[in-house]
């Protein structure tokens, strides 16, 4: 059975002693509601505030991930951080591939896949982000079905299928995020279908079957609960909602 998730991923958002009061927040409320072992929540706040919420949330309730890593292992990288400096601070799973470090840091396939085997060496979860901008999505289905693909292709799908176990898939039209504009439920579902059988014909169909997709773009309260009940879609990689312990509350209970 596949992993049911909510994860908050705050950016570059809150001061440290902000971050630390959001994640005990956070952990209490996930420890008062006995969720079953298939659901997981998981929160990624900046690298500044790793350490100190590491010693506050409850490790067995939510997973500490980190938002990036570097693709190199050590050396004189001023202002990198590593897969193994994150594995040493608690941390269990990273982001990678957000359309955000695509576009600002130019981050491309060749990149991503070098952070993807070192994060995974160090026995880090992956939450690999994958997503079509706003004019591939009015090019047509055939341009943005074919980018979303080849974003699989050039990356996570060159991993041996006992690698790709630990790989979250994160659906994210580039054209949602922040904007205020959210994909319908049936955009996303239609989405998360495709990126399931692009899994299936890759991995076979029990590694599709076993293989979280989240939602990422623009997800809240009043929508959540819509997107997360179809079919293929496991929970919900969330930004501005995660900000606010009430807001990302609502959200872990909608899925």
């Amino acid at each position: 059975m596949r992993k049911l998730i909510v994860a908050g991923n705050w950016k570059m958002n809150t001061s440290v002693a902000e971050g630390v009061e959001l994640a005990k927040k956070v952990s209490d409320y996930v420890a008062s509601k006995n969720l079953p072992a298939q659901k997981q929540v998981v929160i990624a706040p900046p690298f500044t505030h790793l350490a100190p919420i590491a010693q506050v949330i409850n490790a067995d309730k939510v997973i500490l991930a980190a938002q990036d890593c570097a693709a190199t292992t050590n050396g004189a990288y001023t202002g990198e951080v590593s897969a193994s400096m994150l594995k040493g601070l608690g941390v269990k799973a990273v982001i990678l591939g957000h359309s955000e470090r695509r576009q600002y840091f130019k981050e491309n396939s060749e990149i991503l896949l070098k952070k993807i085997k070192l994060a995974l060496a160090e026995g880090l979860d992956i939450i690999f982000c994958i997503g079509e901008t706003k004019e591939q999505r009015e090019a047509g289905a055939n341009l943005y079905n074919n980018v979303i693909k080849a974003q699989l292709v050039d990356t996570v799908f060159t991993l041996t299928p006992e690698e790709f176990k630990k790989v979250i898939i994160a659906y994210e039209p580039v054209w949602a995020i922040g904007t205020g504009l959210t994909a319908t439920p049936e955009q996303a579902q239609d989405i998360h279908a495709m990126i399931r059988k692009a899994i299936a014909d890759n991995f076979g169909q029990a590694v599709a079957d076993d293989t979280t997709i989240l939602y990422g773009g623009s997800c809240k309260p009043s929508n959540a609960a819509e997107i997360f009940a179809k079919k293929d879609v496991d929970g919900g990689l969330i930004g501005g909602a995660s900000l606010k312990a009430d807001d990302f509350a609502k959200l872990i209970d909608a899925r």
